[in-house]
């Protein structure tokens, strides 16, 4: 049965917290001083990366809450990046990654195919108009891209990087029923059988 492309990015937003979740199960092993420690990357440690991937959620889903309230933009653009590490202890980060994850799975909840080319105004110096399906397919891939790095430099620590890949296969499932448990989550949640 073909779902609509609405319920793709319901499960695209379930991915991306499934896949926080379970690389927060890694990174979680790490010290404070490990997760703040200097490596090669876009960001120059975990714990930078990681509040990059959070401050940028808190930003692309505050333009998507607000058009669906119908709010105008916050006045000052950048309020989401005023501190570009909000969070230096790891149980806080994953909270507010938890917290901001299920926000995203909230509103892509309410998504109708219909309403996918909705414009969103992103709150810039010069403001940007993009429709609600750019805008989702945006925040996945940028949340992919870093979620990758921090993956990458997890490779020079004593843990070692945990597997992001199973969660579309039907015939993955037991990979992932853990952490589904431990989510609270079920596949017919998600796929709907």
């Amino acid at each position: 049965m073909t779902q609509p492309l609405s319920h793709h990015l319901l499960t695209m937003a379930y991915q991306n917290a499934w896949a926080n979740h379970r690389l927060a199960k890694a990174w979680g092993q790490l010290s404070a001083a490990e997760l703040a420690a200097p490596r090669v990357s876009f960001f120059p440690s975990i714990v930078a990366t990681l509040n990059h991937i959070l401050t940028c959620d808190w930003f692309y889903l505050d333009a998507l809450e607000r058009e669906l309230r119908g709010d105008v933009p916050h006045p000052d653009c950048y309020v989401f990046f005023k501190d570009q590490q909000p969070f230096t202890l790891g149980a806080d980060l994953r909270h507010e990654q938890a917290q901001v994850d299920r926000r995203l799975i909230a509103y892509c909840e309410q998504l109708r195919d219909a309403d996918l080319g909705r414009l969103v105004t992103i709150a810039r110096e010069t403001p940007q108009h993009d429709s609600r399906l750019r805008m989702l397919a945006h925040l996945f891939e940028h949340q992919l891209h870093h979620r990758g790095q921090v993956h990458a430099m997890l490779s020079g620590t004593t843990v070692t990087p945990p597997q992001l890949d199973e969660f579309f296969c039907a015939g993955e499932a037991g990979l992932r029923a853990e952490d589904f448990a431990e989510l609270g989550w079920t596949e017919e949640l998600i796929w709907g059988h």
